[in-house]
């Protein structure tokens, strides 16, 4: 069972699709996503460079990553390139549509378990694609956020389902938090009073919650705390700049604490 979306893709959109026909000057690509929605890429948008014969670059059936150059819906055309996706976006794109692939699969399992019929599934389906854009986000959601999330969309029977496979199927996402330390000390043993005041900060430790020490170079010391959510990791990074701070002071080493961005 594949969930479609209903309209056009947005200008500058990341699709995923199947070719469908290779002419001489250019490919049509029918978009997974997009119900009964096919664009064409130009042979100037397969590949960078001179292409002596576009079928050396795409061929009938095969998968390809598209970014979405122009829409027109009045006339039905939807302009595609191949060649202005990178590497990075091309692999987020094929994780993004095989997750969403499973998330399908959780939603038939379901629907067999409940006695649901498939087209009352594909409602269900849209609802979810309409308001997460995605079910596998709305199966994120009931991981991380609990069921109840999904209850004003499904109802509470199928929510409480999503939520089931969802905690199965689907680890939470750890977050990160980081910052520098600067510490200095002119003391015979300034290195080890340095590494004391740093120790200070693994008493912040929470269970689910780790922290790393690096050293970046003198007088500099990265911080990482990884917990399931930003407060908590916030937190303890708030506890961890406290502890050393004061372990540093006792210990006469000087000290401060840069913030690096997210």
């Amino acid at each position: 069972m594949i969930i479609k979306r209903e309209g056009y893709p947005s200008k500058g959109e990341i699709v995923i699709g199947t070719v469908t026909r290779v002419l001489d000057f250019g490919a049509f690509v029918s978009l997974d996503e997009y119900e009964n929605k096919e664009g064409f890429v130009h042979i100037r948008e397969v590949a960078s460079g001179w292409i002596k014969d576009i079928r050396d670059y795409v061929k009938k059936g095969q998968k390809v990553v598209c970014k979405v150059l122009n829409v027109d819906k009045k006339r039905g055309h939807i302009d595609l390139s191949i060649k202005d996706v990178n590497e990075r976006q091309r692999k987020e794109k094929i994780q993004e549509w095989k997750n969403e692939l499973k998330a399908f699969k959780w939603l038939e399992i379901i629907g067999k378990k409940l006695g649901i019929q498939e087209d009352k599934l594909f409602e269900i389906g849209k609802k979810l694609i309409d308001e997460y854009d995605s079910v596998y986000i709305a199966f994120e959601e009931a991981a991380y956020e609990g069921y109840e999330v999904l209850i004003p969309v499904v109802g509470e029977e199928i929510a409480k389902e999503i939520g089931k496979l969802a905690r199965e199927h689907i680890k939470p996402k750890r977050v990160k938090v980081r910052g520098y330390f600067e510490l200095k000390s002119l003391a015979s043993d300034g290195v080890e009073r340095i590494k004391k005041a740093l120790q200070a900060a693994y008493r912040a430790k929470r269970d689910g919650v780790d922290i790393k020490i690096e050293y970046a170079g003198a007088p500099r010391y990265r911080v990482v705390i990884e917990a399931d959510d930003y407060k908590t990791a916030e937190s303890v990074l708030r506890n961890a700049i406290g502890r050393v701070t004061r372990s540093a002071k006792r210990l006469g080493v000087e000290v401060n604490f840069v913030r690096e961005a997210i």
